[in-house]
């Protein structure tokens, strides 16, 4: 099977550490991290992806927000000058042990941070990054 991600979410995965919008959320989450833990493949989206899933059932969803969009763009720049290669939607790839440590080592380093402005869970993240990505999911 494949991950359907919107491109701010590679980064989301980075430091994901089981916490989360709301325990549907975190259990969707949760099954996402073990399948990519596993192996499978990612596949870039444009909007609202496989994480989004359990968001799209409130009021004005932040998933479907500019803010979301803009965030997607900033981090599809950012990862694919990092990979070499262009992140946009239909691309494919998967985050093996080279390519997480990469993306990790960037986050920590702000390279790929600009995608993170203003998100309610830049704070979180920066504590696991700056604890050495401890007790993270994938």
């Amino acid at each position: 099977m494949t991950v359907r991600l919107r491109s701010h979410h590679l980064l989301c995965l980075l430091t994901y550490v089981g916490k989360g919008y709301s325990a549907a959320f975190t259990a969707n989450y949760d099954g996402i991290a073990e399948r990519l833990g596993r192996g499978e493949d990612i596949l870039i989206v444009t909007g609202p992806d496989d994480i989004c899933v359990p968001l799209l059932g409130v009021p004005e969803p932040h998933c479907l927000r500019e803010s979301a969009a803009e965030r997607d763009r900033l981090a599809a720049r950012d990862v694919g000058d990092l990979l070499a290669r262009p992140i946009q939607a239909g691309t494919r790839l998967q985050l093996d042990a080279a390519i997480l440590a990469a993306l990790r080592k960037a986050f920590s380093g702000g390279r790929t941070r600009p995608a993170c402005q203003g998100c309610e869970w830049a704070g979180l993240c920066t504590t696991v990054a700056t604890s050495g990505y401890r007790d993270t999911r994938l």
